[in-house]
Formats: C-alpha cells, structure tokens, sequence
C-alpha cells in the first residue's frame, strides 16, 4: 500500500503552495478516494478549506448519452459558480476504463468540449496541480502489473522537482531568444517560429507527473509536415499515425487511422486546426507511452505539438475548445530526429547535445 501523506504533502506545498484559508477545491475520479481523503486532512492542517467532488466516468458517460446542449449549458454554469469561489484546484483524474466514452456521440462531445472549455478557462486563471492516480487501467493501458505501475507512479510523482526546475533554465533561456524552430525525423520537416512568445518551465507545479518545457507557435509560421509516433486516447478514443500538413499555420491536411474523427476534431472551431503548443519533454523516469498523455508528453526524448488553444502564460492568440497534445519521439528506439533553433542543432535522437543543457538528459536529472 503507498504511503500517500507525503505525495499529498508535495502537492499542497509544492505544486499548489497553499496558504491558510484558501480555498481547495480537489475534483476526483472515483478509484482516487485514499488519496482524496489524505489531501483532505493535509489542507486542513494547513490552515485550508478544502472541498471535494468525486465523479464516475460511468455516471457521465450515461448522462452524456442524453444530455442536450441547453443541459450542458446549465451544468457548466453551476459548476462555473463553484469554480469562481475557490482559490486552487487539485485535479485527480483515475477512473477504471480510459475508454468510456467510446460509444458516446461524437457530435455530444463536440458539443461537450465547447461548453466545459468555459470552466477550463476559470480554473486556468487559479493555482492548479492535475495528476492521474495509480489503478488497474492505468497499470493495463501501460501493459505493467498494478504493483509494478503503483511503484513507477510514486517514482515519478517524488521525482526531485525543484533539481529539475534549475536543470531546465539554460533550455528556457535559449528558446525565448529562439526565432526559427525547424524540426525533423521520419516524414517529419516542419518549421516555424516562438519569436516573442513566453517560454514557460513545468516542474511539478502544474501536471504530476511533470517534465516539460513549452511555449507556442507564432500562430501563422507553422509550414511542412509533422507525423506523430505516439497513439493518442482522447474521449475515450484511440488515434494512431497520425499527420498533420500545415501552410500558413493551419492544418491543411490531415490523416491517421480514424480520418473522419480526426477532420472532425480540427473542425470543432476555427482555432483547433491552428496550434496552441510547441513542448520538449524531458523527464528521465518515462521512457515510453502509456497510453496516457499526462505521462506520454514528458516522454525523455519527446517533443508535442498541439492543435488547439493556447495557454495564457504563453499566449499566440489561438483560441479553441480543443487542445490535442499530440507526442512524436526522437529517440532512436523510436526513429530518431532532430530539433534546431535558428540552424543551432539542440537536440539530436532525443539527447541535448549543447554542454549548458547536458542536465537535461536522463542520467543528470535522476
């Protein structure tokens, strides 16, 4: 059984940095309940008011069957009110099948996605920590036994941030002076530019686990192609191969193994056949997918493109209810690649190769 006190402990004083009589808001999936409660009694020896809210992936897949858009917009706005009264939010996602809401309307998702982006957009604007708790499906979706997933899951959520966070400024330094990003690899060339956009360090402050460095696309510089290597779940559906063909910084061209769903997606608003996010990831403990894009995106050696809506903290003006990360891996064992800035190679098969940024690679960060 995982002593859950110190993770908890973690994620109050470092992820959130909570402080007496803020507000907790912990929003949970049903499997995350000893978690919850521990996060619970730590907010209250913090001086804290913490609240919580357990869903079932189930429930909302029965209620989702039905729910019409004028319910949608009634639910968000309830929810909208509670998420304006609190100061942080501790999101625990968990569940006992990633795939729930497979059969479920694509065009009630669609709809779905637009009404909840407006709940997104308030929570984005408070502190925030979102993580996903060990279960069976978490441990069969990364084809390892529960115990083995429960290990790798506190490795990873302990991982010494704070070293991390110091490791990553050279990285962060050299890309908000970075006009030119071109990247290549297995029909992969795509070019484009971060000129002016912020360049944000994540450490454990907002994603457990976490390990990326991200800004944005100037929104019309995307030009060439990019094909990822990573599968990727989104609403309970699996995508795979799939590649993207921009000019102007639109997706122009689109294809994978479901292509209806996926010209689907990037026609849910004018924004998400735009990009949103541009990312390296760099943490030394995941080394492969898992089926999971919270863990799939800090892959060593990864990098992610995102169509859809950018980030406020560092912002290109693309607005959309979609924000699709998407992970293509540079290591060898995955086809290899290369990441330029400004024609300066910075990282060739998912290595780092210039000296200032050597911390960065798996042996020197563990």
């Amino acid at each position: 059984m995982l002593d859950l006190r110190p993770l908890a402990e973690k994620l109050l004083d470092y992820s959130l940095a909570l402080q007496p009589g803020e507000r907790l808001l912990i929003e949970a999936e049903t499997g995350s309940e000893p978690l919850v409660r521990v996060a619970i009694e730590e907010a209250y020896r913090r001086g804290a008011v913490p609240f919580f809210d357990v869903s079932d992936a189930g429930l909302q897949r029965t209620w989702l069957l039905g729910a019409e858009r004028p319910q949608m917009e009634r639910q968000v706005a309830w929810d909208l009110r509670r998420a304006e009264a609190v100061d942080a939010f501790l999101i625990i996602k968990a569940g006992n099948n990633f795939f729930e809401f497979s059969d479920v309307s694509p065009v009630r998702l669609q709809d779905w996605r637009l009404e909840f982006k407006r709940i997104v957009d308030v929570t984005l604007k408070k502190k925030w920590c979102y993580l996903r708790f060990p279960t069976p499906a978490a441990a069969q979706a990364a084809e390892m036994s529960s115990t083995a997933f429960e290990e790798f899951f506190y490795r990873v959520s302990m991982l010494d941030y704070a070293r991390m966070d110091r490791a990553m400024d050279p990285l962060a330094a050299l890309m908000q002076q970075t006009d030119r990003v071109r990247i290549l690899g297995p029909s992969t060339d795509l070019s484009f530019s971060i000129n002016g956009i912020p360049v944000v360090k994540c450490a454990g402050t907002l994603n457990i686990p976490d390990g990326e460095v991200f800004t944005a696309p100037v929104r019309d510089s995307v030009q060439g192609t990019i094909t990822f290597n990573t599968k990727s779940v989104l609403d309970g559906t699996i995508y795979e191969r799939v590649s993207l063909t921009f000019d102007k910084g639109r997706v122009t061209h689109a294809s994978g193994n479901l292509p209806e769903k996926i010209e689907r997606m990037l026609d849910t608003d004018e924004g998400a056949r735009y990009v949103g996010e541009f990312a390296l990831g760099v943490n030394p403990h995941i080394e492969r997918p898992m089926l999971d894009i919270l863990y799939d995106e800090k892959i060593a050696g990864s990098l992610h493109f995102t169509p859809g809506n950018a980030y406020d903290d560092a912002d290109n003006g693309n607005r959309s209810a979609v924000h699709w990360d998407l992970v293509l891996i540079q290591t060898p064992e995955w086809g290899g690649g290369e990441v330029w800035f400004d024609d300066v190679l910075v990282r060739k098969d998912g290595r780092f190769v210039l000296p200032e940024m050597a911390g960065l690679n798996p042996e020197n960060i563990v």
